[in-house]
């Protein structure tokens, strides 16, 4: 039989090459999993995942080597939450990370033992989901999007672009337990601006026409978006419909003004996402949720979109404009 020592020493040394190659593409020690549940759509939690992404990349973790992250989204139909924390919790995962109160609040039921970070719109001592911002006890800790008087002064940043404004429509979602408390953050406000409200309530797609009607047959002269994942899921009709109505209006986060409504003022939500990395981070090497204080916003972004008020006829106070993070033209 011919022999080729050439040819096997090529073959010899290709084998060698390859070993590194296959073990170089196999995860390194464990591989630790992470649940994602979100009220809203996959579209609506993008950009808080990509920053989620981020943040755990940046401390050493990534899907495919030693992170898997299972992503569940409820699109806005809070009943399907019990099932969803119930499959994650059988998977099972190692780290639920909760997108918003209502998440957190449902996985509080369903489980007692799976540490849960959560990204909260409520003060979450006042609805329970803990015992303190410094020690949470239980196994709920995170991030708060709560500030003080934040939704007083979305208020006052409305009134003041659209001084003629003395009745202002409240654009919410009654499943959401943050409803309560972002109602009595802009109670107080109104009354001292000479500012009656008026609520309107959604809780379906099919409710969002007769919503927007329904506030200008009350003679609503401007609009505030409530802080919902229902809401955000359906981002692009609220704002079509805002357009169409001629209705200017502040929401609580920058996507909204990119989009075309006239204002948000809020927490920047991003840096809070890729924040609860450190979370997920420090309960994966071994620290308890109950011993993690939960952190409040430091950051704020104030956006205007100045093309919406030039075609809504409004003339932006240079006030506003200097106190704007940015401004859309």
């Amino acid at each position: 039989m011919w022999y080729n020592p050439i040819g096997s020493s090529v073959a010899l040394i290709l084998s060698m090459l390859a070993v590194p190659l296959v073990a170089a593409a196999q995860p390194v020690g464990p591989v630790h999993r992470i649940g994602w549940l979100s009220a809203g759509s996959l579209l609506a939690s993008r950009a808080n995942i990509k920053a989620l992404q981020q943040g755990l990349r940046d401390l050493g973790y990534v899907e495919g080597q030693n992170l898997a992250i299972e992503y569940r989204y409820a699109d806005g139909q809070f009943d399907r939450l019990p099932a969803l924390v119930a499959e994650l919790v059988r998977f099972p995962v190692d780290v639920l990370v909760a997108g918003g109160e209502n998440v957190a609040r449902v996985a509080q039921h369903v489980t007692h033992t799976l540490p849960i970070v959560v990204v909260a719109g409520v003060d979450p001592v006042e609805v329970g989901l803990i015992a303190s911002l410094a020690r949470p006890g239980g196994n709920i800790t995170g991030l708060s999007l709560i500030s003080t008087e934040l939704g007083g002064k979305r208020l006052e940043l409305l009134k003041e672009a659209v001084p003629t404004a003395s009745r202002v429509a409240v654009l919410f979602n009654p499943a959401n337990i943050s409803a309560v408390s972002q109602w009595r953050e802009i109670e107080g406000t109104a009354r001292a601006l000479g500012v009656q409200l008026h609520a309107i309530e959604v809780r379906q797609a099919d409710e969002l026409e007769r919503a927007f009607a329904i506030a200008a047959s009350e003679g609503a002269g401007a609009l505030i978006v409530f802080r919902d994942f229902f809401i955000e899921t359906h981002r692009t009709q609220i704002l079509h419909l805002a357009a169409q109505r001629r209705l200017p209006a502040i929401a609580w986060v920058r996507t909204f003004a990119e989009g075309g409504l006239l204002m948000t003022y809020g927490p920047d939500e991003l840096t809070l996402y890729r924040r609860t990395a450190y979370y997920v981070d420090r309960i994966l090497k071994g620290i308890k949720p109950a011993d993690l204080p939960v952190e409040q916003p430091t950051k704020f972004e104030f956006v205007i979109n100045l093309t919406t008020a030039q075609a809504l006829g409004i003339t932006m106070p240079p006030s506003l404009l200097i106190l704007a993070d940015e401004v859309i033209k």
